[in-house]
């Protein structure tokens, strides 16, 4: 993907770097869109569709960490963080949500380009949410943008902790999540040695919604090592 053709959102509270990122990214190539608060940044990645989001985490409304939990509800855009904070914590907690990849205040733009060029690289569009926000695969059909899921006709009910878990999945289609690796994204790293929640809730959503539980089309079991949503 050249920057030609490539739509950035940047999500910063501050006019004069919003100025400078409009002005450096422009003269590359990429079109840029602005928003100054989180909400205001949501609207935009969902109206905009963009290949990249910028993001500030010190913003008005919502913190950035926030924000970026909201877009993985939704879409797999990359996300490059621009902050001021400078704590291992903080940039952390800001991968933990699922930025993609983090810089610290001040930068230059050519650092910058240069990690939205690898965010570009590493997007892979293949077996993910189309740009509506929906997977779907056989007769499952995930809606990330309105929070509903369908088995065929069927509208399934899931309670929060199922939604996220099966989230989870659909932002990784095809690919294997370790039991670690989904017990800290669905239930933080506290939990990463509770295997029994895992076990509960993937029994659950088998239930509602395979059609044999017992044989998964969907939901299938890696031995030993965690699961994987079929993609096709």
């Amino acid at each position: 993907m050249s920057a030609g053709n490539s739509v950035i959102v940047v999500i910063e509270d501050d006019p004069q770097i919003r100025r400078f990122l409009r002005t450096g990214l422009s003269s590359h190539g990429f079109e840029v869109h602005e928003a100054e608060s989180g909400i205001s940044g949501l609207t935009a990645a969902a109206n905009r569709k963009p290949d990249l989001v910028i993001l500030d985490l010190g913003l008005p409304d919502v913190d950035g960490v926030e924000v970026v939990r909201r877009l993985r509800e939704w879409t797999t855009v990359p996300v490059v963080v621009l902050s001021a904070r400078l704590t291992e914590g903080d940039k952390i907690a800001a991968l933990d949500a699922g930025a993609d990849d983090y810089l610290t205040k001040p930068f230059g733009v050519g650092e910058l380009l240069a990690r939205i060029r690898v965010a570009l690289r590493h997007s892979n569009a293949a077996a993910r949410p189309d740009r509506d926000g929906v997977f779907s695969v056989a007769n499952l059909k995930v809606d990330l943008t309105h929070r509903r899921v369908h088995v065929g006709d069927r509208e399934v009910h899931l309670t929060p902790i199922e939604y996220r878990l099966l989230t989870t999945l659909v932002r990784n289609a095809g690919k294997v999540l370790t039991h670690r690796q989904l017990l800290k994204d669905v239930w933080g790293p506290s939990r990463v040695e509770h295997n029994h929640y895992l076990r509960i809730y993937m029994a659950n959503l088998r239930h509602k919604l395979e059609n044999d539980p017992a044989r998964p089309r969907f939901l299938l079991t890696e031995a030993g090592v965690g699961y994987r949503l079929a993609d096709e």
